[in-house]
């Protein structure tokens, strides 16, 4: 997995009306992104396209949140979740992610990403699972919540 540095502690916030928007070819090269994804992250427009949509990756991030948005995309499927973003300068931001592949005569194209501000609750519920999947532990689900 690709680590990305610098990191630090201080969280970039996102406005509640922010939407960032990026587009990806089948290989997770970005082709196109909005005003919004370039303020947040730091990035230029410049800098972000032709790369891959790994630059903006979190170390925090468990290698099994990417694993299961990659499995469920590739299957032509819709992905939604949490992700911790991490900016140029090192510092990060969480995001309520809808990522979609877009598909031309039954054959995906590219990959459409929309994010917004998740509420706190689900970041701290994604916070939790990441560092323990993060540490190698197990989780379990249960209707009632998370135990590990």
């Amino acid at each position: 997995m690709k680590i990305n540095l610098p990191v630090n502690n201080a969280e970039q916030t996102i406005n509640d009306n922010s939407i960032l928007i990026s587009e990806a070819n089948p290989k997770g090269i970005i082709t196109s992104v909005n005003e919004h994804f370039i303020s947040v992250s730091g990035y230029s427009e410049e800098a972000l396209l032709g790369k891959n949509h790994n630059i903006v990756r979190h170390p925090d991030m468990p290698v099994e949140a990417f694993a299961d948005l990659w499995t469920t995309l590739k299957a032509g499927k819709p992905w939604m979740g949490i992700i911790k973003n991490r900016c140029k300068n090192g510092n990060y931001y969480w995001v309520d992610a809808y990522v979609a592949p877009i598909q031309s005569n039954g054959k995906i194209i590219a990959y459409q990403s929309v994010r917004v501000k998740p509420r706190k609750v689900c970041v701290d519920r994604a916070n939790h699972i990441y560092q323990t999947l993060k540490k190698s532990k197990k989780i379990y689900f249960y209707d009632n919540g998370i135990r590990n």
